[in-house]
């Protein structure tokens, strides 16, 4: 199958489709990898500035505590929920990426950087409706929720670019040769 790439027509070449299972396996990879090292920062910063290692997993367990008890579930141990939601949640926005990746033709990219730039704004956008549930139901005040979405955008760009470059290198998407 001979194809042109967009933007550049001296460039063809065979484009090789990318099997699901892989674009899959190496989503998932990269949204562990990428939650892996956004907690480790987190963990950081937040002891620099002499407050608890764990706050980040204790804010999104009461976040998930409070939305259960609104359902009627009684849940207690809010950092270990928090944790568990955090690494559920960062390996499936990753599965779900890498599979974007391999079945939407407009979504597979020949640089690492495009691909990176792609997992910006998808995570960055899909992680919005999640971010938005902690303010609400902990009811936080202004401050506090700009805080939130500050430091909230921080740490899902360094996820998305760890995911992005994980993934990348992973598919190592196919470049076509240059015909002369």
């Amino acid at each position: 199958m001979e194809r042109t790439l967009q933007g550049n027509g001296q460039m063809t070449g065979r484009i090789t489709p990318i099997r699901f299972s892989k674009g899959l396996g190496w989503g998932l990879i990269g949204g562990l990898a990428g939650t892996s090292v956004m907690d480790l920062v987190l963990m950081g910063v937040f002891s620099a500035f002499g407050l608890p290692a764990l706050t980040c997993f204790s804010i999104v367990g009461n976040t998930v505590v409070h939305f259960l008890s609104i359902h009627g579930m009684d849940k207690t141990g809010a950092i270990l929920l928090g944790v568990a939601t955090h690494y559920l949640v960062g390996p499936l926005i990753g599965a779900i990426f890498g599979m974007l990746i391999t079945r939407v033709e407009a979504h597979r990219v020949n640089t690492l950087k495009k691909i990176i730039l792609l997992a910006i704004i998808y995570v960055e956008i899909l992680s919005q409706p999640m971010l938005a549930m902690t303010p609400i139901l902990l009811k936080m005040t202004v401050p506090a929720t700009l805080q939130w979405y500050g430091g909230s955008f921080i740490m899902h760009l360094i996820m998305a670019v760890v995911l992005g470059s994980v993934v990348g290198r992973g598919l190592r998407f196919p470049i076509t040769k240059n015909q002369r």
